[in-house]
């Protein structure tokens, strides 16, 4: 076995490219992780947006190669099967080699007796030979020695392990075959055999390894799987460290990193570890002939030259003849590159990398060691193992093979031969095929295959209609063809794809592509539109298309830009948009994500960000998205990175539990001492999240300036907490604390102000609005201030029932001359009420405006559908469009109402001008009804869901609350000024409020409250 696996082959397996394996391994990136669904990405393209969107730090946990049967967590037993996926090239196979080489070297797994190493592309070759035999049999077919092993009991004993390299080259029909195989001697065909051992039938005690690439890892059930890892190639440190072991000049391996920095796409591919080698192979090359000015600037650049070096290459030790002129060279290969080059394209049609002889027999490739291919395929071809007298081939990486599938497309096309065109064109041929004409519908099928196989082809293909690249492969194209023309057709057709905002439905993955392409065709127009929307301090005047929010996502990662503020609703205000744009958290200094409606996979991408090294993050706002109680522990890893250093974070109105912002709290102490603002409003933080919040942040040097609670269900208990946080340290910076829509009620001030009169206390802003404060709550105020009346300047008590204990606070401050705002109104002894209900209004449905297909009741508080047309007088204001209705108040200020809803009816807001008449707009027109126009806002509800409207944009609302029947709207309108509206399920029978949704604008005069009644009926509830 150590003899087997010393030595690893860069290209070709001979004597020249034989290297110990040791002497320039280097360790890859395996983290532990679970199956997930099929990915259907392009391989390749998924590790580069994976670097770019999740960064270096990644949040799976790394593991050691040889480490994969080790214990994990609480488990005691080992794991018994390991599943590893990765793209091809990543390095699985030469993971698996050095796995067997520091074993067969007694420097790891010494518990293990025997490993035996079983690929599945010899266990193919093995099922075609064989139709049954016992799984000793196949044994002794991949290690002749055993066959001398007449007791197969003794393998029973010992400790085996058995390794199953390329789990997607697989021709066997795993766990699809019933048969039970206990024993080693009975017979079965070696699917079921192999099936047998993977679910422990057969050898229970043994470890399994198999590797796959991601598309196919999901054939093994995972009821059959202790652990999934995966490899995700070189990080940046690792891939420098590759290249400096590869070369070892240090002044050319500084040359070749120095020029792989500056093109981000380049430095990012080199995560593939066979792409490191094809870069350093081309650019060590270039270097030795001083030849700077030909340095390749484009992927099909690159892989041209390799080609060209490995032609010459083939020359050296075949020919025995040293070519420097590349046409001569390319000329005297001719027939086989083209060979090979239909062979890599009639592959990559049906989706293969692994071929057999009567394949390569098919491309008319004679594979006999003294024909043609001996010299010229073994550079850019390889043979694999051998069984049976059987030869696998590959060739050295799938993106070669998608390059050399190019040039053939491209070589068909200036050959006129339509044949192999017809899969890119299904209807009947031009009558003259035009470049752009083929160009675009290799676009289109690459756009349409959601497999993205044909991605990295389509970069290629247009890469090659680039003059340029014609003339390098000029010896091998029957001739060169002015494409100006042609690529400027194609590259709007791409454009226009990218900007269509019809093209919802385009993946990120798809719309990085595209501007790839661009690039590739070296139009980097898109490219400079979407930094234009980066560098313009003023709004764009058109939104970004969904395709573009992900370039420009794409762009901002892999420039390294520094982005002092990334507000995504800046470049669409569309959620789907926003979302898109998450990846550039991790280059900005402040994010901006207040109600984007984030996923999970948005939460990974922000942890990551605050956990990435030197994270620049200082601003972070995830205020107004209702689902992050899911994403708890991912926010509270990025919070403890050491790397974090966030000095503002807003949470308000994130819906957390008690128990999360539990959670949330203690990680928060690991900023508190970079920590200026914290807004942490409408969450379940309670009297005991508030106490331990502020008990991490006194035992911290806390530079914390403004504190944000409102809304956060605390009492009089935590006043006495706040007093003595404001008392404690003489270090406090706090400057601002906002405690409104809190029930601390008189007794909770008279505690707060012992603090507030304290002259360590700085506080310059206090907010106390609707806090159930009275006379004697304001009384105490004034005592503090003439005790400390030097810093505040802004005390807000509207909503609460000061008495006439007004003018003692006024008079309080006028002792102190310098400028004092204080709010009190509105005021009165109506807002000496628990929670919401203190805004409470009277409303009454108006009949004028009811539509005449809903009857109200006689006290005009309830509305219901009804097929009979009701006999009510015409009037301007009257709904004729939509069963809708109005209610007779107008509202400003604080208000909250509640009604009672039967079926399906949508309630919301409405200014007057909404449309009621038909003069002038379609029937049929939905702008008309509210929360399907710029006038009106809306909550919708199912029987177990809810949705939310506005302007005709439709947001569904993921919560778990089933609908009550019966729903409360509060609304906080300030002219001119920052305004909520907001919507709760009320469960009556369990008294529980839970918030659903609050929209955020700048409202212009009075709302009505108004319904739209389908089916079913509305009632105003009495809210007491």
């Amino acid at each position: 076995m150590k003899k087997k696996t010393e030595c690893i082959f860069e290209g070709k397996k001979d004597a020249k490219n034989k290297t110990k394996l040791k002497s320039v391994y280097t360790q890859l990136f395996i983290t532990e992780g679970e199956l997930n669904e099929v990915n259907n990405e392009h391989e390749t393209l998924k590790v580069l947006k994976d670097k770019a969107f999740r960064g270096q730090q990644s949040l799976e946990k790394p593991i050691n190669c040889n480490e994969i049967f080790s214990r994990v967590g609480n488990n005691e037993d080992p794991n018994k099967t390991v599943l590893t996926k990765g793209i091809a090239g990543i390095g699985k196979t030469v993971s698996v080699q050095k796995f067997l080489l520091d074993w067969a070297e007694e420097e790891a797994n010494k518990d293990i007796d025997c490993m035996f190493l079983l690929p599945f592309r010899e266990l193919n070759l093995l099922k075609e030979e064989v139709e049954q035999c016992s799984f000793h049999k196949l044994l002794v077919e991949f290690h002749p020695g055993l066959g001398e092993l007449k007791e197969t009991k003794m393998l029973e004993d010992l400790q085996l392990a058995f390794i199953f390299d390329g789990l997607d080259e697989s021709q066997l029909s795993l766990f699809k075959v019933d048969s039970m195989v206990k024993t080693l001697k009975k017979e079965a065909s070696v699917d079921s055999l192999i099936a047998n051992l993977i679910k422990r039938n057969l050898l229970p005690k043994s470890r399994i390894w198999i590797t796959s690439r991601p598309a196919a890892a999901n054939q093994i059930p995972s009821q059959y799987v202790d652990l999934f890892t995966e490899i995700r190639g070189f990080s940046d440190k690792q891939k420098e460290e590759y290249f400096r072991k590869k070369i070892p000049n240090e002044d050319e391996a500084s040359k070749i990193i120095t020029h792989i920095k500056k093109s981000q796409s380049l430095y990012i591919m080199c995560h593939i570890p066979v792409f490191c080698w094809i870069t350093a192979t081309v650019l060590q090359e270039i270097l030795i002939k001083k030849q700077e000015q030909d340095v390749p600037s484009t992927l099909t650049e690159m892989y041209t030259h390799f080609l060209l070096i490995q032609l010459n290459m083939k020359n050296e030790k075949y020919d025995k003849e040293v070519e420097r002129d590349f046409t001569k060279l390319m000329e005297s290969n001719k027939g086989m590159l083209l060979k090979l080059a239909k062979l890599a394209f009639e592959q990559l049609k049906k989706e293969k990398i692994m071929f057999y002889e009567r394949d390569l027999t098919d491309s008319g490739i004679d594979t006999r060691e003294d024909s043609e291919y001996s010299g010229l395929c073994a550079e850019i071809f390889k043979q694999e193992s051998i069984i049976h007298e059987k030869k696998v081939y590959c060739f050295i990486h799938l993106s070669l093979q998608e390059f050399l599938a190019a040039v053939y497309v491209f070589y068909s096309y200036l050959n006129k031969n339509m044949d192999d065109l017809q899969f890119f064109i299904d209807i009947e041929f031009p009558k003259k095929l035009q470049l752009d004409h083929l160009l675009k519908k290799a676009f289109d099928k690459a756009i349409d295959d959601e497999k993205g196989h044909l991605d990295l082809f389509l970069r290629f293909l247009l890469g090659m209609s680039h003059e340029s690249n014609q003339e390098r492969l000029s010896c091998l194209l029957p001739h060169t063809e002015n494409t100006k023309k042609s690529i400027s057709k194609v590259i709007q057709h791409i454009k226009q794809w990218q900007n269509k905002s019809e093209n919802q439905n385009l993946s990120p993955e798809k719309a990085i592509n595209n501007l790839f392409c661009l690039l590739e065709l070296k139009d980097s127009s898109l490219y400079n539109q979407i930094m234009k929307y980066l560098n313009t301090e003023t709004l764009p005047d058109r939104s970004l298309s969904l395709s573009n929010c992900s370039a420009l996502a794409y762009i901002l990662v892999v420039s390294e830009q520094l982005l002092d503020e990334l507000n995504p609703k800046k470049y669409n205000t569309s959620n789907t948009a926003c979302r898109r744009l998450i990846p550039a958290v991790r280059c900005s200094r402040k994010a901006l994500l207040a109600g984007c409606e984030l996923s999970m996979s948005c939460c990974e991408c922000i942890s990551a960000a605050l956990q990435s090294e030197n994270s620049p993050l200082r601003e972070l706002d995830l205020s107004d998205n209702y689902t992050l109680e899911g994403a708890v522990k991912l926010l509270c890893d990025g919070l403890k990175s050491s790397h974090c250093k966030l000095q503002i974070l807003k949470l308000a109105r994130c819906n957390f539990s008690k128990n999360s912002c539990a959670e949330l709290v203690s990680a928060i102490y690991s900023i508190a001492p970079y920590l200026k603002e914290l807004d942490l409003s409408s969450n379940g933080l309670q009297d005991s999240g508030l106490n331990q919040l502020l008990t991490g942040l006194e035992d911290s040097y806390c530079k914390l300036k403004s504190l944000k609670l409102a809304w956060c269900n605390l009492s009089q208990k935590s006043c006495n907490f706040l007093s003595s946080f404001l008392k404690a340290s003489s270090e406090s910076q706090l400057t601002e604390l906002d405690l409104s829509n809190n029930d601390l009620q008189s007794s909770g001030i008279e505690l707060l102000s012992a603090g507030l009169g304290n002259p360590k206390c700085k506080l310059e802003i206090l907010s106390l609005s609707g806090c159930m404060i009275t006379e004697e709550g304001c009384s105490s105020l004034a005592s503090a201030l003439r005790s400390n009346p030097s810093h505040l300047k802004k005390l807000d008590l509207s909503y609460n029932h000061p008495g006439m204990s007004a003018g003692g606070l006024i008079s309080a401050k006028n002792e102190d001359s310098r400028p004092f705002l204080l709010m009190m109104d509105p005021k009165g002894e109506q807002f000496i009420k628990a929670g919401m209900k203190k805004y409470a209004c009277m409303l009454t449905l108006d009949p004028k405006t009811a539509h005449k297909s809903l009857k109200l009741s006689e006290d005009n508080r309830r509305v219901m559908s009804t097929e009979d047309i009701q006999d009510y007088l015409d009037h301007p204001e009257r709904f004729e469009m939509f069963p809708q209705v109005m209610c007779k108040e107008d509202l400003s200020g604080r208000c909250y109402w509640e009604v009672k809803c039967e079926r399906k009816p949508e309630i919301g807001v409405t200014y007057p001008e909404i449309e009621r008449k038909e003069d002038g707009i379609s029937v049929y027109d939905a702008q008309a009804q509210i929360g399907m126009n710029s006038v009106s806002w809306s909550l919708g509800m199912t029987q177990n869901r809810y949705h939310v409207r506005h302007s005709s944009e439709y947001t569904d609302i993921d919560t778990t609350v089933p609908n009550a029947g019966r729903v409360g709207v509060f609304l906080d309108l300030d002219f001119g000024l920052p305004g909520i509206l907001s919507f709760y399920s009320i469960d009556s029978d369990n008294q529980t409020v839970t918030h659903l949704h609050t929209f955020h604008t700048t409202f212009k005069k009075p709302l009505f409250p108004c319904f739209y009644v389908d089916v079913g009926s509305v009632t105003l509830c009495q809210v007491d």
